[in-house]
Parts: structure tokens; C-alpha cells; sequence
């Protein structure tokens, strides 16, 4: 699958231990260009922690990870987050802050603030307009906030997109709404995105790939089809049929 292409990102032999957990074991993957991959697989499962391992929010005890062909331990840490977007669960937008300022902190610690216009642009992107620019986090939804961390996440221009856990603290419908938007931005920007995610359903409509991971290791990678046919192992398995048993509950409500 995307191995065989030019990977824009590529995991080699990586492993991470905590203690005497082993969270990540010898990892080999790669990301082509412009795909989205999800990431699934239960709490424990070292999924969030191989994700920051690409932006050195988590350094490898062994093996390397190369971003469009660099080593990445070789980049200092700021430079390489500048060309690699990362939404997470939590957010984190600076209390103290209005929306234009947490959007653009990043080009402006890197000396390159954005004007106005590219902050009204960035708002548009994730379907906000510019009346929010002046907002405080605190006057927002979690829906709205997300948004914004996802417009952060794309001010610097990113070619990589990562995502961890990113609608987990949101009810269903402004997930399934953000969700949408987040795969028809990356479709319309060329972006390519890796999301973590325990929600199968969610990688399934989202995701071209689905990486399936236990104890460490990715024990499955397939696309959403393969797995709906029954394909990738028991421990892959296991997991559609959540939403497939939901899915079936509800038909016989129905009934």
C-alpha cells in the first residue's frame, strides 16, 4: 500500500519504552503523501505515543523517524513543528489570548506574523467567520474551539497534518460535522494526516488507510473496505464490529 510509494513520512524500526512498558516495538511505516491514515486500537495500545514521535513531542529509544526524507532528530525541534500541524484532544488554547492571537502564535514566534486577511482566511477554512478573531477562548463552544485549534494547526502551511484524538471531547453531531470538515479540508489543501483515534467508525469514514495497533505493534493495515470484508485479524476485527453490532441494534428498533 503506501509503502511502496515515496513515504512522506516514515517510521524505521522505531521503539519507545516507558519503564518496563514496552509502548511502541519496532515500528516499520510508511505515510505517502497526501493520504489520511487513522490510527486505532484500544487505550495502552501505543497509537498517541508512535504519533508523537513525528513531531518529537515523544523521542524514539531506538530507531528513527524521517520527515520528507530528514531524520528528524537531526532538525531542531521548533523548525520541524513549523511544517507539521498537530491537533490534539485537549486543545490548549492560551486562556489569556484572543482567537487571532492563539491562530497565528506560532508564524509569530517564528517571526513571520500573520495579517489580518490570512487570519480571516484560516477562520473561513474551518467554516468560523472573522467576528470570532476578537474572541476569548472562554466565549467559544468546544466545537468552536476545536475549530480554531485545527485553524492554528494549518497556519504554518503544513504538508503533514497530526491528529490525536481531536473530537473526543465533543458530542456526536459537532464531531461528525468537524470530522467531515477536517477530511474536505485535507482533500482541498493536499494535506496528508495521520489521526489517532479509538473510534473505528470514525477511521472508517474517514480515513483511505486504517492502521490497527496492539501491544506496540501495528497488527493490521488495511483500507475501510478490506476491513468490512472481514480482512486485517481478530484483534482489527474486534473492533468493527462495534459499530457494526450498533449498527445492527439499531436496524432491529426499527424493525
Amino acid at each position: 500500500m503506501g509503502q511502496e510509494q515515496v513515504a512522506i513520512l516514515q517510521f524505521e524500526r522505531v521503539t519507545r519504552h516507558f519503564g518496563e512498558v514496552t509502548a511502541v516495538d519496532g515500528v516499520e511505516l510508511g505515510i505517502a503523501p497526501e493520504s489520511f491514515v487513522a490510527l486505532v486500537g484500544a487505550s495502552g495500545s501505543g497509537k498517541s505515543t508512535l504519533l508523537k514521535t513525528a513531531n518529537r513531542l515523544v523521542e524514539p529509544g531506538e530507531g528513527r523517524v524521517l520527515f520528507e526524507g530528514e531524520d528528524i532528530a537531526a532538525l531542531p525541534a521548533p523548525a520541524l513543528r513549523r511544517r507539521i500541524g498537530y491537533v490534539f484532544q485537549g486543545i490548549g488554547l492560551f486562556p489569556h489570548m484572543n482567537v487571532a492571537e492563539n491562530i497565528g502564535i506560532g508564524p509569530r514566534l517564528a517571526g513571520s506574523p500573520l495579517p489580518r486577511a490570512r487570519i480571516d482566511e484560516l477562520l473561513e477554512l474551518v467554516e468560523l467567520d472573522g467576528s470570532h478573531a476578537g474572541r476569548m477562548p472562554h466565549e467559544l463552544s468546544g466545537g468552536q474551539r476545536q475549530r480554531i485549534g485545527v485553524a492554528r494547526a494549518l497556519a504554518s502551511e503544513p504538508h503533514l497534518l497530526l491528529m490525536d484524538e481531536p473530537f473526543g471531547a465533543l458530542d456526536p453531531v459537532t464531531r461528525d460535522a468537524l470530522g467531515k470538515r477536517v477530511r474536505a479540508l485535507h482533500d482541498r489543501l493536499g494535506l496528508t494526516t495521520v489521526m489517532v483515534t479509538h473510534d473505528m467508525a470514525e477511521a472508517l469514514l474517514l480515513a483511505d488507510r486504517v492502521l490497527v495497533m496492539d501491544a506496540g505493534r501495528i497488527v493490521a493495515d488495511e483500507t475501510p473496505r478490506g476491513l468490512l470484508a472481514g480482512r486485517g485479524g481478530d484483534v482489527a476485527q474486534g473492533l468493527v464490529a462495534v459499530p457494526r453490532d450498533q449498527a445492527d441494534a439499531i436496524a432491529e428498533l426499527e424493525a
